[in-house]
């Protein structure tokens, strides 16, 4: 049997898995404003609220089991919203945020003391995260463009995120992108990066300029056009009827000679970028003309001295002196900072589509097998060793279960 043929009991095992935790993982209950809430924590035990784009993939693994749960998801995630259209990237509902998460977390300047919304304490973070809600919603539930919330909310980050006027969308700090700690940031924010020490200092700062991305670039301070939080808010426009970001994605920030995509930052870095998989995040756009989509799979993605490893895609090319595969201990002192080498799914999910739209077809199962053969092994965790597969980060993760939108049919269609 070759490698990209996956076994019938394999996929069973874990669907099984997947089921069982998003079961577990499933929260649901009613504020005191009459406000009902249902969504799929990431995990129990660390990550116990809301989280914006973590949603949206789960909201998509609910549907291979009960498509109703998965609109609830993003209904709550909608019903958080703000007034003038802001949906922060946690949502804390009924659950108080622990004192000494208070510190680093995004919250508004001057919050009162930490607790639950009813104490007076802030219902979600001041900060974004990938807005990938209308592209879920459409998966989902239908056209996005029928709900008036869904498009003021993109009417809010169109005005306050889109620093020229092109439609890309910029952000104020590494973890407004999703992905936290990734070494592409490092040369932008230096010290101020996810996971140093100063890090504690960008957000105290960035909340007393209100997380304000024209605010922050006046005080002389870095902002970032990530391409994959574009990739997502390009696949979000195009649900909602607005203009593909994918010609300007090429104009701006893809390198010709490298055949890659890279961000743009304000002030720009001093120092060459890494190559992440970010750089190859465009691969889920469905309108990236051909040529660079295959040039990005034959000479990156199918590199298997980079990206193309026995247990999945790492999060940073295995040739770059930042890559960690996460068995090395700390990083200078401090915790293990992630999203610097390991296998996530939901930047798998994103690669396989391009590898099935452009005809790459059993690399696509290949790809699935991997993942498949690692949560089989280990369960749904945060990440995966990118050698060995084995399991990293909480357990009991709930959008590696969107592992299962690699198992369905290679038809192009999800």
């Amino acid at each position: 049997m070759s490698e990209s043929a996956v076994p019938a009991p394999l996929v069973a095992r874990v669907t099984d898995r997947c089921r069982k935790v998003l079961d577990a993982n499933w929260r649901e209950g009613k504020l005191a404003d009459g406000r009902r809430f249902a969504y799929t924590c990431p995990s129990p035990r660390h990550y116990p609220w809301q989280w914006y784009w973590d949603s949206c993939f789960t909201a998509l693994a609910w549907r291979h089991f009960d498509r109703s749960r998965g609109e609830r998801e993003l209904r709550s995630l909608l019903s958080a919203e703000r007034s003038d259209g802001f949906i922060g990237h946690t949502i804390f509902w009924d659950q108080p945020l622990p004192r000494l998460r208070r510190y680093l977390y995004n919250l508004p300047a001057n919050s009162p003391a930490v607790g639950a919304p009813k104490q007076g304490a802030p219902m979600m973070t001041a900060s974004i995260q990938p807005p990938a809600l209308a592209w879920a919603w459409e998966q989902v539930v239908g056209a996005p463009a029928q709900e008036p919330a869904i498009v003021r909310h993109y009417e809010w980050l169109a005005q306050h995120r889109d620093l020229d006027g092109d439609g890309l969308l910029w952000i104020v700090q590494p973890d407004e992108s999703g992905l936290d700690a990734s070494p592409q940031f490092d040369a932008i924010w230096g010290a101020e990066a996810h996971g140093l020490p100063g890090f504690y200092r960008l957000v105290q700062r960035n909340r007393r300029l209100g997380f304000d991305l024209r605010r922050v670039l006046r005080s002389g301070h870095p902002v970032c056009a990530e391409v994959a939080t574009n990739v997502l808010y390009s696949l979000s426009r195009t649900a909602l009827g607005l203009p593909s970001l994918t010609r300007t994605l090429i104009e701006r920030c893809y390198d010709e000679r490298r055949g890659l995509f890279l961000p743009l930052a304000r002030p720009a870095p001093k120092s060459a970028l890494p190559v992440t998989w970010a750089a190859l995040s465009p691969l889920a756009l469905p309108d990236l003309p051909e040529a660079i989509g295959h040039r990005l799979v034959r000479e990156h993605l199918l590199d298997e001295r980079r990206f193309w490893l026995p247990a999945g895609v790492p999060s940073v090319s295995a040739s770059e002196p930042s890559f960690e595969t996460g068995d090395g201990g700390p990083f200078w002192g401090y915790p293990r900072r992630y999203w610097r080498g390991p296998v996530w799914i939901n930047a798998a999910l994103l690669l396989w589509r391009g590898l099935v739209r452009l005809g790459y077809r059993e690399q696509a199962r290949v790809l699935a097998a991997r993942l498949a053969a690692s949560i089989d092994r280990v369960g749904l965790r945060e990440y995966y060793h990118p050698y060995s597969g084995a399991g990293e980060g909480q357990r009991d993760f709930a959008w590696s279960a969107v592992v299962l939108e690699l198992l369905g049919d290679l038809d192009g269609s999800q």
